[in-house]
């Protein structure tokens, strides 16, 4: 069987991962192809005794942690940014486990062997990593969305996790608008909105005058995941799972945690609405 019929089927959501992982496109596409050029040339190997899919990760990370950080850099960064200067100082596995099994929906088992860790400390990691996004990763979120079920159901989860919502737009020219009264932490974005104008587009234009992270929600996020242009760094499938939304937004957070100022504004801009109720 030849190896693209082999990892194919499973490059797409390698490339989601990969995207999460690093925290931009670029990086995330730039791995992924890095390693099917080793795959190609013979350098790296998947394993045989274990699915395709999970071998495919298993190599992913494999390669992932050899790499120099700076080595395969997309944009030609010299030192090392903040991001990655945090990245380096987690526990790996923390993040890793959590991504592979809330949001590429590996079994915990699974997550052990691409990680090369015990079932107990993958459950350990999860567990730790949940703990750090109720503590230190909460935000004001904008909803855009055009199914108002949809919307309200994606309101109350990230309520229950502790964000707040700070609007629910249904068309692209709503949430630019939205956008500017609230200035959000991050975005929740539809593809499709109700006066058939794009989410895409909506992102676009809200991020022509902020730079936040936009988490897109699709039923069908193969078709944003081909590595052939500018597509989403985020991306959740419907029907989403509350704990993909919360492993999602922390990974958005962790890279575009929001600041102390914006936050202190924020109080501030609260603070005088009551004022001058």
């Amino acid at each position: 069987m030849s190896m693209t019929s082999t990892v194919g089927p499973y490059l797409p959501y390698l490339r989601r991962y990969a995207r999460s992982l690093t925290g931009s496109q670029a990086s995330g596409d730039a791995y992924v192809r890095a390693l099917l050029e080793a795959m190609l040339e013979g350098n790296v190997t998947l394993r045989q005794d274990i699915p395709p899919r999970i071998a495919l990760y298993r190599l992913f990370h494999e390669f992932w942690s050899a790499s120099s950080p700076r080595a395969l850099d997309a944009d030609g960064a010299g030192d090392l940014s903040a991001v990655e200067q945090r990245l380096q100082a987690l526990q790996p596995s923390k993040r890793e486990a959590l991504l592979l099994t809330a949001v590429e929906g590996f079994f915990v088992h699974e997550a052990a062997i691409i990680l090369d860790l015990r079932t107990d400390e993958v459950e350990d990691a999860i567990g730790a990593t949940l703990r750090a996004i109720d503590r230190d990763l909460t935000s004001r979120i904008l909803i855009v969305e055009d199914e108002m079920i949809i919307a309200l159901d994606l309101e109350n989860l990230v309520t229950e996790l502790g964000h707040t919502v700070v609007g629910i737009a249904t068309t692209r020219q709503e949430a630019v608008r939205l956008a500017k009264e609230h200035e959000p932490d991050l975005v929740l974005c539809d593809i499709q909105l109700a006066d058939g104008s794009s989410g895409v587009d909506a992102a676009t234009d809200i991020l022509h005058s902020t730079s936040i992270p936009v988490i897109f929600i699709t039923a069908f996020p193969e078709c944003l995941l081909t590595g052939e242009r500018l597509e989403p760094t985020y991306l959740i499938a419907k029907p989403f799972l509350r704990d993909t939304v919360k492993a999602t937004i922390g990974q958005a957070l962790f890279f575009h945690k929001p600041t102390i100022p914006h936050a202190a504004n924020a109080d501030g801009k609260e603070r005088e609405a009551h004022a001058s109720a």
